[in-house]
């Protein structure tokens, strides 16, 4: 959950500024984490670190220019949010700078093995790790050192190494992303492709177990275990700068939410042959796991309810506990894995599990590239666009619009379930641009101030709730519960008093009695009701209509969610794309 960005120019290149070059390539990684971030150049024969607490995003450095230059972005995990704590780590010589992405396991071992003499600076396992480096390079070449090393480390990390004295950058990985990018007299290697566009669209993506030598004109890729060189695919990315691009819009949360009708209508365009690979695997499989985390999970368990009324068996399970199920899986059960950014760990653990069972491996990923789309069997492109804000937003609307197309596949319906998709963009547009807008905006105004909030959902509107709740806690940080319609009566309903807002989501008809009683129950407490429903009620204080389009309802319900929390958190003054205590590539546990 760090963002890593290094390059490495020609030594004789007067133009070079590699500080700058490495500051702008963290500013994309930042989502990744920033609550710290640092640069390290080389300057003469020696490496020079200027480190800061904070965001990195309106940053300038200081350092002079270079032709070789590593940076990282922190969300802490050993260690308070310090400068010292902060990355790169430089060792006792000056001369070998680390920056480090996961979690040494026995860092505590290692550092009681190294020699007495190392000054720490840090609380953190990475500085271990540097020492143990700087230790093995006394004796060995760059290479080898870092090798030996790196199969020292128990955990899931991702390391970088800048060496003064080779002009060199080494790179090493096992469960944490990393991707190579190729350049002209330049090499680059980022934690994330995205970091990388403004320089090259010739990438490598490292797999577990491998390590990366980059110098100015060559890289070179080794097996971390045998030692042996490699012959890697170099792929070659088509993609579109201005997608990350803030342009107007005043918040990255705020832009990606009015992306969402051009992703919408991009998705009602995939035609038989993008989703004829999964919806057969899907058929052929005796019971689908739908497997997720955050917001990927209440996709996952929309995935459930849509795969069930279409008469196939499923069950969605949270990422971290999927181990649940491991000993039930097999070559007839399938894994549908859903990440946005296809990197997050416990979605890697739950495919090595599967795999090891010989079930399928299917992903709904949006990076290209990613841990996930390399390792699945049966895979489809989101095609949503980077994601800059920590919440996610047209990633979980696309994932749920190419749920609702496999569906419909699925009973040789497609054409309807195409059809629903394309309405949904044209009604998601006329949400941002309408009156609708105005009254989000207004309704935010009003519950700015609470502090506790519920909402209620039955069937595909109960994972939609879970969003709701996720999406204000997020980016607001007023405690949002969801709960299941029926569930208020046994336990919930306690909870409810005189003013507190309680939202009712109804997408379904054949559920609308029981949402309106729900509603009555929340009322007759205090309750303020806010519907979010395809009808109005008297029973609503507060009403925000969504067009009817059968389980396609759930998109424009979903685009009015994520407008009231984005106003929320904007009302009460906050940041909404870089929440407190969060990141948005869970890479550690």
């Amino acid at each position: 959950m760090c963002g890593i960005f290094a390059v490495v120019k020609q030594a004789n290149d007067k133009n070079a500024d590699a500080a700058n070059v490495v500051l702008e390539g963290l500013k994309r990684l930042e989502y990744r984490g920033y609550d710290s971030w640092g640069i390290a150049i080389k300057n003469g024969d020696k490496i020079v670190i200027e480190k800061h607490v904070g965001k990195i995003g309106q940053a300038k450095t200081n350092l002079p220019q270079a032709h070789i230059a590593l940076g990282h972005t922190r969300w802490a995990t050993h260690g308070g949010v310090t400068s010292k704590n902060a990355h790169p780590h430089l060792d006792c010589t000056q001369t070998l700078a680390l920056v480090h992405n996961g979690i040494v396991e026995n860092y505590q071992e290692l550092k009681e093995s190294l020699d007495k003499n190392h000054t720490f600076h840090s609380e953190t396992d990475t500085e271990v790790a540097l020492h143990l480096l700087e230790e093995k390079m006394r004796r060995l070449k760059s290479v080898p050192a870092i090798r030996q090393t790196f199969r020292q480390l128990i955990g899931m990390n991702a390391i970088i190494a800048l060496s003064a004295k080779g002009d060199e950058l080494i790179a090493a990985k096992n469960g944490s992303p990393l991707t190579v990018g190729l350049g002209n007299n330049a090499n680059y290697i980022a934690s994330d492709v995205w970091a990388l566009m403004d320089h090259t669209n010739k990438v490598i993506f490292l797999e577990d177990g491998q390590l990366a030598h980059l110098t100015a004109d060559i890289v070179t890729i080794y097996d971390i275990k045998t030692g042996k060189r490699l012959s890697p695919k170099t792929t070659t990315l088509d993609w579109q700068t201005e997608q990350s691009q803030l342009g107007k819009f005043h918040h990255y949360m705020e832009k990606e939410i009015h992306d969402q009708p051009k992703v919408l209508a991009n998705i009602s365009q995939f035609d038989t042959g993008s989703l004829d690979p999964l919806t057969k695997v899907i058929t052929k499989a005796r019971k689908t796991y739908l497997i997720g985390c955050g917001s990927a999970y209440f996709a996952s368990l929309f995935g459930e309810y849509l795969l069930k009324s279409h008469n196939r068996d499923s069950e969605a399970v949270i990422g971290s506990e999927s181990g649940k199920i491991a000993r039930l899986l097999n070559k007839q059960s399938l894994n549908l894995m859903l990440s946005q950014s296809g990197e997050t760990i416990d979605i890697i653990e739950a495919i090595d599990r599967a795999k090891l069972k010989g079930a399928p491996i299917a992903a709904l990923t949006n990076v290209l590239g990613s841990t996930l789309y390399r390792k699945a069997d049966h895979k489809i492109l989101l095609q949503a666009g980077q994601e800059v804000a920590v919440a996610s937003t047209k990633a979980f609307i696309a994932k749920l619009a190419v749920l609702i197309k496999i569906a419909y596949a699925l009973n040789n319906r497609l054409s309807q379930g195409t059809l629903l998709i394309s309405q949904s963009a044209k009604e998601v547009r006329s949400l941002l641009e309408g009156k609708s807008r105005h009254q989000i905006k207004s309704l935010a105004t009003k519950l700015k101030d609470h502090d506790h909030m519920f909402v209620v959902g039955r069937g595909l509107a109960y994972p939609i709730a879970q969003e709701t709740a996720l999406k204000i806690k997020e980016v607001s940080y007023i405690h949002a519960e969801a709960y299941a319609g029926g569930e208020l009566k046994h336990g919930t309903i306690a909870l409810i008093e005189k003013g507190t807002p309680c939202i009712v989501t109804s997408l379904d008809k054949t559920t609308w009695s029981d949402d309106i009683s729900a509603a009555n129950e929340m009322k007759a407490r205090g309750g303020v009701i806010i519907g979010i429903a395809c009808q109005n009620h008297p029973v609503f204080d507060h009403y925000l209509a969504v067009p009817d389009l059968q389980e396609a309802s759930a998109i424009p319900a979903t685009t009015i969610v994520q407008l009231l929390a984005y106003d929320l958190s904007v009302a009460r003054g906050l940041n909404p794309d870089k929440p407190r205590n969060l990141a948005k590539s869970v890479t550690v546990k």
